[in-house]
């Protein structure tokens, strides 16, 4: 174990003692056992101000450049914390930040297939093939027969589309 573990190398130990355990409760517990799990039930529950928001402890734990990408996020979030709560409020900051990603992504590949296409300028790109449409006897057009007769018509890239402007 190392720093990669949750627990700094120390081996873990369970707080709550035996009496966690219902069967462990209900073999026999002694007076001062029993006050012992009544104070332990009681410090579980958090004081009116708890959890605390130490802003210190933010900048301690978050470098300069996610705090910058994350400020407006965290903006949203306050101005959404006193009207719907902090729970709902950072779900909510939690889903807009993931929506805002996956649209970021359809857009920029929509940029790419729309401006990088494969053709014969370039040497890069996406390659697109579009396949025959599939026709069955029986259905209108039958017998389909290739569009491409003669052989510059196989891989020409656009090539043979082109028009010099002059």
């Amino acid at each position: 174990m190392g720093k990669g573990s949750q627990t700094g190398g120390v081996k873990p130990m369970p707080i709550a003692g035996r009496f966690i355990n219902e069967r462990e409760r209900l073999l026999g517990m002694t007076d001062a056992d029993r006050a012992w799990r009544k104070q332990w039930l009681e410090d579980q529950h958090l004081a009116s101000n708890e959890p605390r928001h130490v802003p210190q402890m933010y900048k301690a734990t978050y470098n300069p450049i996610r705090r910058f990408y994350r400020w407006p996020l965290d903006q949203f979030e306050n101005i959404l914390t006193p009207v719907i709560g902090s729970n709902k409020a950072a779900h909510i900051r939690h889903f807009t930040g993931k929506a805002l990603m996956g649209i970021t992504f359809l857009y920029a590949t929509a940029y790419y297939f729309k401006y990088n296409g494969n053709d014969w300028t370039k040497d890069g790109g996406w390659r697109m093939i579009k396949s025959r449409e599939r026709v069955t006897e029986g259905d209108p057009g039958y017998p389909a027969t290739s569009e491409r007769t003669k052989p510059s018509d196989y891989a020409s890239r656009g090539f043979k589309d082109f028009k010099l402007n002059i």
